[in-house]
């Protein structure tokens, strides 16, 4: 008779860690991104120009964390951890930054049909005059999403949960001879 070593968490139990994985997810992007922003309000406000959108930056945040967990769910980059931890760790940051490209072309056609535009006019916002802020951003995201997945590989290879207690727990090394 074989026996699972554990017990398949509640509905209660998947919901509070699915949130905290969620509230991690979005402060470490609204930390990064945040500061993307707080750059670009500082070089506007050199020029006279006020910008302060991080009310929207928290909620562009929290959307973007609940499409990194949908791609992790979706084991976007997938899952072999063999080999040299660089590759999973790319293939994971790529294959989210392509999943987050198509989720914006969506939201600025989306944005854009209530602001009564044509499809056109809203690929125009992103590809058009805005062209090198869009390839920045993207290459923005990227240089977030790679670390991120570095720590989440890892702590796949060290195995789950390892990781956290080492940066958080208090532990003992093995005593130097």
């Amino acid at each position: 008779m074989v026996t699972e070593p554990y017990a398949k968490p509640t509905l209660r139990q998947r919901v509070k860690q699915e949130l905290k994985e969620l509230m991690v997810i979005s402060g470490y992007l609204y930390v990064t991104l945040g500061a993307v922003i707080l750059m670009k309000a500082a070089v506007l406000h050199t020029e006279g120009i006020a910008f302060t959108p991080f009310g929207i930056a928290i909620v562009k945040a929290v959307v973007l964390g609940k499409f990194v967990m949908l791609g992790n769910l979706m084991h976007a980059g997938g899952r072999d951890i063999s080999g040299p931890l660089i590759w999973p760790t790319l293939r994971r940051s790529f294959a989210i930054l392509v999943l987050l490209v198509i989720l914006t072309v969506i939201e600025e056609v989306v944005v854009g049909w209530f602001h009564h535009r044509s499809i056109a006019a809203s690929f125009d916002q992103l590809f058009g005059v805005r062209l090198q802020e869009t390839l920045a951003g993207y290459l923005i995201m990227l240089l977030v999403l790679i670390p991120f997945f570095a720590f989440r590989v890892l702590n796949e290879a060290l195995g789950e949960g390892r990781l956290e207690r080492m940066f958080f727990v208090a532990w003992e090394s093995e005593p130097r001879e």
